[in-house]
């Protein structure tokens, strides 16, 4: 036997294999990272226009900031919790356009502004974590669709306005203090919360009424004038992501600050992902695939594969298999010789009647010799093949 160097073997990998097997999980990947990249670029547009007062965008709200501006009043946009808190004073109203990013550090630190100020504090769809800061007297009831509602209160900034466009977030108020208007089945979607002095916070269970889509309808012009035009100064704050508190920049573990501005359901989305990704690896796992024809390196003759077999089972100890495979083989071979089907060829009850009708002085042990034990030892064994072979001939030749 001879191999030639340049002869490829059926376990070396050409470039085309290594497409094949690699194309697919980088088509996943490339998937994975433009829905990505898509998803991040959509949220982040819809977080820079909505509700922003520099944006003309239908749901942002440069159409009341622009009303306000012509009625004398100062807008500012404020991006971090520092500038927000910086600016509030008695003649401040502070708009909080997202409250519920905040952290708990960031919600005890606008909370103490806001004690601190005597001015307004306007908190745009506020659920139980920042109420709990924020507004401790005041819970959160069940959301409801956005649809013009009836003031339904004394607050004259709600009797003035008349109907508007409220909803959202529905609360539930613990003192006789607090305005509640714009009712929903019994409960207020906006509340206003008197403090200290001329200090006052007010709820909106909705912003869409802030919107320049939603402005023109009904009364919330009017509203959105009386609440945030109220002081000569507006600070407009939007919480992102990105405003990380500064202690928590100085924090040594930056990995656990990056961990809480994740959001929940990022992390919980990846753990979904990693699941799939576990079960598509056992399901692809336990397919053996179609049978693939591969050229051997080398040719093997019959003997050699034959004897390579045979020593396999010596090494093995398995006469047990040898004596099998011997037998099968001599009665697969005789008997189409002596007119027996080949699916009746391992039927002892075909195949040794139709046997000692052909051979009539045929060895008395021809049952055991064909359908026999196992052989005793490696002797037994050799001797019980040249019986099967002297069977054959013997067959062949009467």
């Amino acid at each position: 036997m001879s191999r030639t160097a340049t002869s490829p073997t059926s376990t070396s990998l050409t470039p085309r294999t290594l497409w094949t097997r690699a194309r697919v999980p980088l088509l996943i990947v490339a998937l994975l990272l433009l829905g990505g990249l898509l998803f991040a670029t959509v949220h982040t547009a819809d977080h820079n226009g909505r509700l922003d007062p520099r944006s003309t965008a239908p749901g942002g709200s440069r159409a009341v900031a622009e009303l306000l501006r012509d009625r004398g009043v100062t807008v500012d946009v404020a991006g971090t919790l520092a500038e927000a808190t910086a600016a509030t004073g008695a003649d401040t109203t502070l708009l909080v356009a997202g409250p519920d990013l905040l952290t708990e550090d960031q919600l005890s630190d606008l909370r103490a502004a806001m004690t601190g100020s005597a001015g307004r504090t306007v908190l745009l769809g506020p659920d139980a974590p920042s109420l709990a800061v924020l507004a401790p007297g005041v819970r959160t009831g069940t959301s409801t669709s956005v649809s013009p509602l009836e003031p339904g209160c004394a607050l004259p900034a709600a009797t003035r306005a008349g109907d508007a466009d409220l909803g959202g977030t529905r609360y539930r108020t613990g003192t006789a203090t607090a305005d509640a208007c714009y009712l929903s089945d019994g409960l207020p979607t906006l509340v206003r919360v008197p403090g200290p002095g001329t200090a006052d916070t007010v709820l909106l269970g909705s912003a869409d009424l802030l919107t320049n889509k939603r402005l023109a309808q009904h009364g919330n012009a009017s509203l959105a004038l009386q609440l945030l035009g109220s002081r000569p100064h507006l600070v407009w704050y939007l919480p992102s992501f990105t405003d990380v508190p500064d202690d928590a920049a100085a924090d040594d573990d930056p990995m656990a600050g990056f961990l809480e501005l994740v959001p929940s359901g990022w992390l919980w989305g990846t753990l979904q992902l990693a699941v799939a990704a576990l079960l598509a690896a056992l399901w692809r796992g336990r397919r053996l695939g179609p049978l693939v024809t591969e050229r051997l390196p080398v040719a093997v003759r019959a003997a050699e594969a034959t004897e390579g077999r045979a020593r396999l089972y010596r090494k093995a100890d398995a006469r047990d298999r040898a004596a099998t495979v011997l037998r099968t083989a001599t009665r697969t071979r005789i008997a189409p010789l002596l007119g027996v089907p080949s699916q009746d060829a391992h039927s002892p009850e075909l195949l040794l009647p139709a046997l000692s009708t052909r051979l009539p002085a045929g060895p008395a042990d021809a049952g055991d010799l064909l359908f026999g034990p196992v052989p005793a030892d490696d002797a037994a064994l050799i001797r019980l093949a040249d019986q099967l072979d002297a069977l054959e001939r013997e067959v062949r030749t009467s």
